[in-house]
């Protein structure tokens, strides 16, 4: 798939969530299992929910039971999120593994899947940024504002895609070397996160 065809996948799968709306509904990927489009509608959906997920928690009169509820559906999704990324990144690692890298290879700040991870965020940037543009119930300074916003986060998303296009150019190209380094999360590890290895002991 080139970069093109990603963000139309994650534009698709923003509208398909929206139809219900609602955080609790399954991803409906219409992808089989095994594919790549598979994991990046996954990935997608992810983000979605998040998004939403970070909305519910902010209100003022959120009970604190339901503000704990909602922060380790977000923690635990942050790291599904991290999950999907690396899944990305395999693909791309097992599409580069026979490229001998040119002697001035270097290596690039992030790999192709952390760019369509900023990829993705995006594009429900540009989604709800598109709901506020529309809104017909507010007053030009806020319409203006928000169609600046707009403008600024179609010249990223040009942007963006543009050095994604390019980053898999050189990796193919062997002018960037693919190297993956794991995220390392020790906040919700038992084995790592003190507060947690240390109840276990009491």
């Amino acid at each position: 798939m080139n970069i093109s065809e990603i963000f139309s996948l994650f534009e698709r799968q923003i509208v398909e969530y929206h139809k219900i709306d609602s955080v609790d509904e399954p991803s409906h990927n219409p992808y089989a299992e095994g594919l790549f489009e598979h994991v990046l509608w996954e990935k997608s959906h992810i983000d979605t929910v998040q998004w939403h997920l970070e909305d519910l928690i902010r209100p003022d009169d959120v009970s604190p039971v339901e503000a704990l509820r909602l922060k380790r559906w977000i923690d635990r999704s942050n790291q599904n999120r991290t999950d999907m990324v690396e899944r990305i990144d395999d693909y791309y690692m097992a599409q580069f593994r026979n490229i001998a890298p040119l002697p001035n290879a270097t290596i690039n700040t992030e790999t192709p899947a952390w760019a369509i991870d900023r990829l993705s965020i995006l594009a429900l940037k540009l989604y709800h940024f598109g709901i506020e543009v529309a809104r017909t119930d507010v007053g030009p300074e806020h319409h203006q504002k928000c169609l600046s916003k707009y403008n600024t986060l179609l010249e990223q998303k040009s942007d963006l895609m543009q050095a994604i296009d390019t980053l898999l150019q050189e990796l193919a190209e062997g002018k960037k070397i693919m190297k993956l380094y794991r995220q390392m999360k020790m906040y919700n590890d038992p084995a790592l996160n003190p507060m947690l290895y240390n109840k276990a002991k009491s």
